[in-house]
């Protein structure tokens, strides 16, 4: 089996640390188990930003389950800051697809939300909601119900409401892809501005190879099932990021380089 570490040998413990990770699941149509990921094995330095891409089923949202703590692994083990988990954790926060925003409470209400679960008093929470919802550029929207935002808003009072709880690793299982092209491009924009204003450890689930090599340090490129490490690929572009440097010619490098790897299993993207 390779291992792939962190691409820097002088970080001491890594920020998040997956160690031979195997994940199963029970067979629907035959007894015993599926191998869905098989020993993937690396690490993220803290204010790293990752980003995993593969062919569809080849596990990347099990990845992200497990480390957030949601889903049991069949082998293997996460450790943040050299501490195993064992289940979710105020360490980590996620981030999916569907904003699930709860309908009867505020945009500010809704970001407080896991505030209050942790019994913070109701000023701080108020304060805290409304600086991350400032953060995402939604500070004039603090009174606004769901049905009064747009999807992209709405996935903008998703990310605030992982910030509020100040996580030390955000977790994003593909949060733009229920987006329209042009609101995809301007919430990974802002999701650019957001990192570089909060530098939180980021792992971020795409099938956007685009997206992948916009956001990311380095880039997990995942094999078929059972999900497997095919490459690590740091991405050596300029920080800070704009749109403008999907223009690079180094930016359709990277693109090319992980296109080939993903079109090598015969699963497109």
């Amino acid at each position: 089996m390779t291992e792939h570490f962190s691409a820097n040998p002088a970080a001491e413990i890594p920020k998040l640390d997956v160690r031979g990770l195997t994940i199963a699941y029970d067979r629907r149509d035959a007894p015993g188990q599926e191998i869905a990921v098989d020993s993937v094995t690396f690490s993220i330095r803290a204010q790293e930003f990752i980003c995993v891409v593969g062919p569809s089923g080849c596990g990347k949202s099990s990845i992200l389950n497990v480390i957030a703590g949601l889903l049991s692994p069949a082998g293997g083990e996460i450790l943040v800051d050299g501490v195993p988990v064992t289940g979710a954790g105020k360490n980590r926060s996620v981030v999916f697809q569907s904003p699930a925003l709860m309908p009867w409470r505020t945009a500010l209400e809704n970001v407080r939300y896991g505030l209050d679960l942790w019994g913070v008093p109701r000023n701080e929470a108020n304060r805290r909601a409304t600086e991350m919802l400032e953060l995402v550029g939604l500070g004039h929207r603090v009174k606004n119900y769901p049905h009064e935002l747009s999807g992209g808003m709405q996935q903008r009072v998703n990310l605030a409401r992982a910030l509020a709880v100040d996580p030390e690793i955000l977790l994003l299982d593909e949060p733009f892809a229920a987006l329209d092209a042009q609101s995809r491009e301007l919430m990974q924009n802002e999701l650019l501005r957001i990192w570089t204003a909060t530098r939180k450890t980021s792992f971020f689930v795409t099938h956007q190879i685009d997206e992948a090599v916009l956001l990311a340090d380095r880039v997990i490129v995942l094999g078929n099932a059972p999900g497997h490490i095919k490459e690590i690929i740091p991405i050596d572009l300029p920080r800070p990021r704009n749109e403008n440097i999907r223009r690079d010619p180094s930016f359709f490098a990277y693109e090319d380089r992980i296109r080939a790897l993903i079109m090598d299993d015969d699963n497109p993207v």
